[in-house]
């Protein structure tokens, strides 16, 4: 009897087996058509059951390892319920959407309309493309568009990188994310906050149209409304005046771009460059950075600006404005990096300090006979007879220098090389256990300085933060008050941002403005000058020999004549802002002249010219 029952249940188990294996088999083989790529086809289930909730609606429950298919879509789950008048899924447990292989969606909740192809997961949704994957616990997927929703919040891992938002766009077939509401980028440089922003899971480009704030991991900030960012490659662009903050300095321009590889910024369209540290400003319609060697190049009506106690500023135009640092040792000199340093990094060529005497001599003109104790240390490294910079680059061709952001680094190391280049007979290898950096202006053709005391223009200009002073070359010319003052080169001295001491080497000449037909003038080989509270107090011409114009007064301020005179040394002091006093010493000769009785051909020094229309006259100037 027992054996009898056995076989009935043996053959009712293997005839369930056979049914079921008939129908895996059926859907298996079963072609795709039109009329089945929108109908969902059951693949595989442990069990299968269909109910019938009236005459016209009956619904399918498949259970156990269930695989269903509509069209090149396969959906896998624990369970589910098909309805198929209405072509509608419920999907629970471990649910998996392969579409194409390419796309894969998992949850633990799906309702699936068949009809419109859309999907709608809930808890633990995620999606991925392959490159990133999203994360919310709620999502509306549309399977003809490949495009999914989610309003609830969600979160987005793309290798290193993570974004989260509240609401949020997929888009599969770009691979584009857009994402909505309190918005945040997480990357290991940067950290992206604003309320939109478009996301490539591929390319890993992000944009934006929407105030954002990017914060560095290395510190400073940037506040942006449109731009941006390339997170593989490091590139970066921003629009519509964007801020760009660091530890020292502030970037703003219409339009940026940055190349965190190479280092080079470039900013576009009233670009201004502040540096609230060393306390300048640098303005251009065009400026190249270069962050990693520290330097700037500024184009197309730049202006440099150095700011002075409360409104006393000091602004320099030029065709040309260029920027760079130099490295010092503990002892000042200048640091030369050799291959060495491959092997290295603390080991490094500097000038032996025995053979270097001659070069970094200290050259001080002082005057015997002046009243002063202090002496004028006219250039700490480039003694004043030899101005190499005029010599080696000013007649060099700048625009090919200059002319594009590739040609930066050749042109810093020529400027760089003309100013000190050591020989290999003075190189000794040692150890630097300290070093600084020096940085220098440097300035190429229509040169324009004014201040509210002080006015000059040149042809070029270099100016370094060791030493304070302003080296003026090829045709320059300093207006103080009524006094013009002109030579060959001319050395501007500064302490706290003002005028301090002024050195004019050879050819050098001063015009004191009286009236339209009196000028008093003073020439001489070498012009030793200093200021008193911004304004010419004293100065002191040498020649072979020096020769002055000037016309004495009275007791009541009426000119008494017109003396010409000539001696080795002549001393010039001024008071509220004239020529007050003049005094010859050594081998003196001159004329006193009635003023009706100057002869025309005396009135002017040899190097006399005037030329005041080549005075700035307001800081405005400098910006047209």
């Amino acid at each position: 009897m027992k054996f009898i029952k056995f076989f009935k249940l043996y053959f009712f188990l293997l005839g369930m087996f056979l049914a079921q294996m008939k129908l895996v088999a059926q859907n298996n083989t079963a072609p795709i058509t039109d009329s089945t790529l929108k109908e969902i086809q059951i693949i595989q289930g442990n069990s299968l059951r269909e109910k019938y909730v009236d005459s016209i609606t009956s619904l399918q429950t498949i259970a156990g390892n269930v695989i269903l298919r509509e069209g090149l879509t396969l959906f896998y789950c624990d369970s589910a319920t098909i309805n198929k008048q209405t072509n509608i899924m419920e999907a629970f447990g471990n649910i998996h959407i392969n579409q194409n292989d390419s796309i894969h969606t998992y949850s633990q909740y799906l309702k699936y309309i068949g009809k419109d192809r859309i999907a709608f997961l809930k808890k633990e949704v995620r999606l991925t493309d392959k490159k990133g994957t999203l994360y919310t616990q709620e999502l509306e997927y549309n399977l003809s568009t490949s495009i999914g929703n989610y309003k609830n919040g969600g979160k987005v891992v793309n290798g290193k990188t993570i974004l989260t938002s509240s609401e949020g766009i997929y888009y599969a077939d770009t691979k584009d994310i857009f994402f909505k509401k309190n918005v945040h980028l997480i990357d290991p440089k940067y950290d992206i906050l604003n309320d939109t922003l478009l996301y490539n899971t591929q390319t890993q480009i992000t944009s934006w149209n929407t105030p954002t704030k990017i914060k560095s991991k290395n510190g400073g900030d940037i506040y942006s409304s449109n731009g941006t960012y390339d997170l593989k490659n490091g590139k970066a662009f921003f629009g519509n005046r964007s801020v760009i903050q660091d530890s020292t300095r502030t970037y703003v321009a219409d339009k940026s771009a940055y190349d965190e590889i190479t280092g080079i910024a470039q900013l576009e369209g009233n670009a201004i460059i502040k540096d609230s540290v060393n306390g300048y400003s640098i303005l251009g319609n065009q400026i190249y950075l270069d962050k990693n060697n520290n330097s700037f190049l500024a184009t197309r009506k730049p202006v440099l600006i150095f700011k002075g106690e409360g409104n006393d500023s000091t602004f320099i135009a030029a065709d040309t404005l260029f920027s760079g640092v130099e490295k010092r040792d503990s002892l000042g000199r200048k640091i030369v990096i050799s291959k060495d340093t491959l092997k290295a990094d603390s080991v490094i060529k500097i000038k032996n300090p025995s053979q270097e005497t001659s070069n970094f001599e200290n050259i001080i003109l002082t005057d015997s006979l002046s009243s002063k104790s202090d002496s004028v240390i006219v250039d700490k490294i480039n003694p004043a007879p030899k101005p190499s910079l005029q010599d080696s680059v000013l007649t060099k061709n700048e625009d090919s220098v200059f002319n594009n952001k590739n040609n930066l680094d050749s042109s810093r190391q020529e400027i760089k090389d003309s100013i000190y280049t050591p020989s290999k007979d003075t190189m000794k290898t040692v150890i630097i256990n300290k070093d600084t950096s020096i940085r220098y202006f440097i300035a190429f053709h229509n040169v324009k300085i004014f201040n509210d005391s002080l006015q000059s223009v040149a042809d070029s200009l270099y100016y370094s933060s060791e030493d304070s002073i302003f080296r003026l070359f090829k045709n320059p010319l300093v207006f103080s008050s009524n006094s013009q003052i002109a030579g060959d080169t001319i050395y501007i001295y500064t302490k706290n941002k003002k005028a301090d001491r002024l050195y004019v080497f050879n050819n050098g000449i001063i015009i004191n403005k009286l009236n339209t037909r009196m000028y008093n003038q003073i020439a001489g080989r070498t012009l030793n000058g200093y200021f008193k509270n911004g304004e010419l107090d004293y100065m002191r011409a040498k020649g072979s020999p020096a020769e002055s114009v000037f016309y004495p007064q009275d007791d009541d301020s009426a000119y008494i004549g017109m003396n010409r005179s000539k001696g080795d040394i002549i001393d010039i002091h001024f008071i509220n802002k004239a020529v007050n006093r003049v005094k010859f010493i050594n081998n003196v000769l001159g004329t006193l002249y009635p003023l009706r009785q100057i002869p025309s051909d005396q009135r002017l020094l040899k190097n006399f010219l005037w030329q005041d229309k080549r005075r700035p006259k307001n800081k405005l100037e400098l910006f047209e």
